[in-house]
């Protein structure tokens, strides 16, 4: 079951790991609501079918200005590439970041959509995913990443 949160016609945070019943008033407030979460899900099983390799949704999620500025950089990575922690933290002149980035990786409230699961190790382990390890491998294995 997931759990896709909107505000005004934005996708707010999207959880594929919810467990707790949905509240379809909450769900369904308005017609554009309605409509950003259809698109939303239609664009996700495109995603999940290899026809889809970057999505066109309205975002807000909310957070921290550092956590923003890395949540738009993570966007930016393309679909079947990976990046490192401090590659975006030295794009984004944060000295030393990558523990940073890391924190704001974590916090990433759209996941998939703002593509978290493409940012690596420095040595090219897979390190911290949210769902886990094995969610991270399995989709950068979508994407046709080759791990090692």
């Amino acid at each position: 079951m997931a759990l896709v949160v909107d505000e005004e016609g934005a996708v707010t945070r999207f959880s594929f790991l919810h467990r707790e019943p949905q509240k379809p008033a909450a769900l369904s407030r308005t017609a554009r609501t309605r409509e950003t979460i259809i698109s939303f899900r239609r664009q996700l099983d495109e995603y999940f079918d290899r026809k889809r390799t970057g999505f066109d949704l309205p975002l807000n999620p909310k957070g921290k200005e550092l956590e923003r500025r890395v949540w738009a950089s993570l966007q930016a990575i393309p679909y079947g590439t990976t990046t490192t922690y401090g590659a975006i933290a030295a794009r984004l002149n944060i000295e030393n970041g990558a523990r940073a980035v890391g924190r704001a990786n974590g916090a990433n409230p759209i996941p998939i959509v703002i593509p978290c699961h493409r940012v690596i190790g420095s040595d090219g382990s897979l390190v911290g995913y949210g769902a886990g390890l094995r969610i991270k491998e399995a989709l950068l294995r979508l994407e046709g990443v080759l791990l090692p």
